[in-house]
């Protein structure tokens, strides 16, 4: 009973388990737009990175970011001095000078990546690169 009981009260939830039922009957429609709506946010995104010396990034296949070498930037210096040295430091340098939010690819096992998302509109996407190339230019 015990084995029972621990299988029933910590498995999925019966709203979990609706919810699912629906998304494998229901209409893939809504889904299908989705997947490109987020294409076209790829292919822009990747669009604004290659304006952008320095950068170099390889297309995804899937999700819903993009993870290109940022490495080039390593070494530089901000106006007051500050010397970017990894991609920890180049991500709080971008969310304090572009207010750009990012993740150091030391997370992900590289350390000269740095990953962004495109799960927002195009239009704040591409204020987003803008905010970032405009930082960039200002590192020596």
């Amino acid at each position: 009973m015990e084995k029972l009981q621990g299988q029933f009260s910590s498995a999925t939830c019966s709203i979990t388990q609706k919810a699912t039922i629906a998304a494998l009957t229901g209409d893939l429609e809504p889904s299908m737009k989705m997947t490109e709506e987020f294409a076209r946010r790829r292919k822009r995104t990747l669009e604004l990175v290659k304006e952008i010396l320095g950068i170099s990034c390889s297309e995804p296949e899937g999700a819903f970011y993009i993870f290109p070498d940022m490495s080039s930037y390593y070494g530089k210096k901000d106006a007051d001095g500050n010397v970017i040295k990894d991609s920890a430091d180049l991500c709080m340098y971008l969310l304090n000078t572009a207010h750009v939010s990012s993740v150091m690819g030391a997370a992900f096992g590289e350390p000269n990546c740095i990953r962004f998302s495109y799960a927002n509109s195009t239009e704040n996407i591409e204020k987003a690169w803008a905010r970032v190339k405009d930082a960039l230019a200002k590192l020596s």
